[in-house]
């Protein structure tokens, strides 16, 4: 069986499982107990509080056990299940690991774990730690597959989008836990209060789409991100999955077909 393990549920990470479960592979996507996914409406990971979530036509099951696993699988869906230290993974004995964590560092993949091992972003050497990595760096080596060596460094500045960087990003102004007045889709504008974290607010520095925030109810420490505003202000990027999502994701199938040659 053309089995891809993903370790990770977010939405680049389900950009990556949806272009390979399109592609023809079966997928199989690992969660931990409380996901902190920002855009939720197209990340698989957010089956863990809802029970099931459908992405552009692609359907994410939560699977209880291997059983389970297999039942999803033969129904032609994706089974998210709870394991974070890839344990499973032993049992599923898959073709391809792809860790689409996106931890800035690695968290126990290793080259050993599958035929085809892949590490997405910062963190993983090519022909060491997988066999290969996927730049997810915005730019003009965004989604390229290296064979050798490390992609760029994760400078911790927010991609640009119509001249905007920091500013669409909503972070934690302290820890404690989220209260949304907003839901993914809505525009908002520059000085509401989006959400409130602990007793603090969070106010919107830019007016636009809120693209992502995290789920309510959820704690969370100082200076996380837990939403995005999308200046472009085009309510169908909220429920799609993103540019930079699929051309990673494409640098993924194409690491995995030309290591299958």
């Amino acid at each position: 069986m053309n089995m891809v393990v993903i370790r990770g549920g977010g939405d680049l990470a389900s950009g990556i499982a949806h272009r390979l479960f399109m592609a023809g592979f079966k997928v199989v996507i690992l969660e931990i107990e409380k996901p902190l996914a920002i855009r939720r409406t197209v990340s698989f990971s957010h089956a863990v509080y809802n029970e099931e979530i459908t992405i552009e036509g692609v359907k994410g099951i939560l699977a209880k056990d291997l059983q389970d696993i297999r039942k999803i699988l033969k129904e032609g869906h994706i089974p998210v299940y709870l394991d974070g230290m890839g344990q499973i993974i032993k049992e599923l004995k898959p073709l391809v690991v792809v860790d689409a964590i996106l931890a800035k560092s690695n968290l126990g993949t290793t080259i050993e774990l599958a035929p085809i091992t892949i590490g997405v972003g910062p963190g993983f050497e090519a022909g060491v730690d997988v066999d290969l990595v996927v730049e997810t760096k915005r730019g003009h080596y965004l989604g390229q597959v290296l064979y050798e060596g490390k992609p760029a460094p994760n400078s911790g500045i927010p991609g640009e989008v119509m001249g905007y960087r920091e500013e669409r990003v909503l972070r934690a102004p302290c820890d404690g836990v989220v209260k949304a007045f907003y839901n993914i889709g809505d525009k908002v504008e520059a000085g509401d209060i989006i959400c409130q974290v602990g007793e603090k607010n969070v106010v919107a520095q830019i007016s636009g789409v809120l693209r992502g925030i995290i789920k309510e109810g959820l704690f969370v420490n100082k200076g996380l991100k837990i939403g995005d505003i999308d200046p472009r202000n085009v309510i169908d990027h909220a429920f799609t999955i993103s540019d930079k999502a699929r051309a990673i994701g494409g640098g993924v199938l194409e690491g995995i077909l030309h290591l299958m040659k």
